[in-house]
């Protein structure tokens, strides 16, 4: 009989208007699966007293949240072809238990930290390779009950651990074959909101552009000055960060007493800069991309400080509020009330140095309930 009545209720829901639908819609947006009558009759309450927040925060309490709304967001940014069909990995479940935790989250960029589960009967965390991830997927066991926190550097021997830049997913996905400069666009991809095109800059030095680079393609030297010089006096400032890391096939690589071969091994400008250690420069604090909010020292060694660098960007905020709208509202911000929310949300977010990420999203999704 409670069933019926259940099956009744959501039914019913296409001729309700007003709170009650409002909470329907969103339990649904942020769990993707219906409330139960009683979850439901909570939600409607808090929205009845103009606490929408709360309302979203009862909904995130559904395991859901994290074992499906959340991976499956997560997943995208894990590869280059931007697609959520690949296992669950490190980089996912870390971001995860995070946003979880309720921990800062411009350290996903910079901290020590692996999430793992506790489930006894998965294969124990390996940096080799991801069955411990796989045995969580397809055994469904709850990434919200069993996540806990490692420090990531115990478990795989990276000193210079980075938050997910040094998983092993991302290692996979960024640090295998090419030079590394993947790694370097990705992350400004994925917590920046910016690929390389958007920062293209022909003013700066092309100092720090490495001997790969073509500086006459197609027998044009201005094609390098007019395009190629944009992205990579930037990129490759930047890039040094990286110098030590590599993918062998099956884990990332990290030898801290010598640059990777890969990352000087192609010559076609002997005058180009040879990376010699992992420091790195911000060649785009000023000018046109000054736009981004840059913070602090705009140089230092290693992937933790750039990681750390990055996230401490007025941009890390706007782009971590634009993805979270994206996720609870299915588009983009357009209209000028969405704008400005996302803006003042992004700004909230940074208050107190807190980056709590679940209070973001509870509080984008009621941007979007509906009337």
């Amino acid at each position: 009989m409670k069933g019926i009545l259940f099956f009744l209720t959501l039914c019913s829901l296409n001729i309700w208007a007003g709170p009650r639908e409002q909470a329907y819609r969103l339990h649904n947006r942020l769990t993707g699966v219906p409330p139960s009558p009683s979850v439901l009759s909570q939600m409607q309450a808090q929205i009845q007293s103009g606490n929408a927040q709360a309302a979203a925060e009862i909904a995130m309490q559904n395991p859901r949240f994290y074992d499906l709304t959340l991976k499956n967001w997560l997943k995208s940014w894990t590869n280059e072809d931007q697609s959520v069909r690949v296992p669950l990995n490190d980089y996912v479940a870390t971001v995860v238990g995070i946003i979880r935790d309720d921990l800062p989250f411009n350290n996903v960029l910079s901290g020590d930290i692996l999430y793992v589960s506790g489930n006894n009967a998965a294969p124990d965390y390996d940096p080799e390779n991801n069955d411990h991830y796989e045995y969580l997927e397809n055994n469904h066991v709850s990434l919200s009950q069993t996540l806990q926190p490692v420090t990531q550097s115990s478990v795989t021997g990276i000193a210079d651990t980075a938050g997910v830049i040094t998983t092993r997913a991302s290692g996979q996905a960024f640090f295998d074959a090419g030079t590394n400069r993947a790694m370097t666009r990705f992350v400004f991809i994925n917590f920046l909101c910016r690929d390389f095109e958007a920062l293209h800059d022909i003013t700066i030095p092309d100092i720090y552009v490495r001997r790969d680079v073509d500086r006459a393609p197609g027998g044009d030297s201005r094609q390098y000055k007019n395009k190629c010089v944009g992205c990579h006096a930037g990129q490759d400032a930047l890039g040094g960060a990286f110098a030590y890391f590599d993918w062998d096939g099956s884990k990332v690589v990290y030898d801290p007493t010598q640059v990777q071969n890969k990352v000087n091994a192609n010559n076609l400008f002997s005058d180009g800069n040879v990376v010699t250690d992992d420091s790195w420069r911000n060649l785009w604090a000023t000018g046109q991309n000054s736009v981004l909010g840059w913070r602090g020292v705009a140089s230092g060694t290693g992937a933790r400080s750039l990681g750390r660098y990055l996230a401490s960007t007025k941009a890390f905020s706007q782009c971590m509020a634009e993805r979270v709208f994206n996720l609870v509202c299915v588009k983009k911000p357009e209209s000028a009330t969405e704008v400005a929310a996302v803006a003042a949300y992004a700004d909230q977010f940074e208050d107190n140095n807190e980056y709590n990420m679940k209070e973001l999203i509870a509080k984008t999704s009621t941007l979007c309930l509906g009337e």
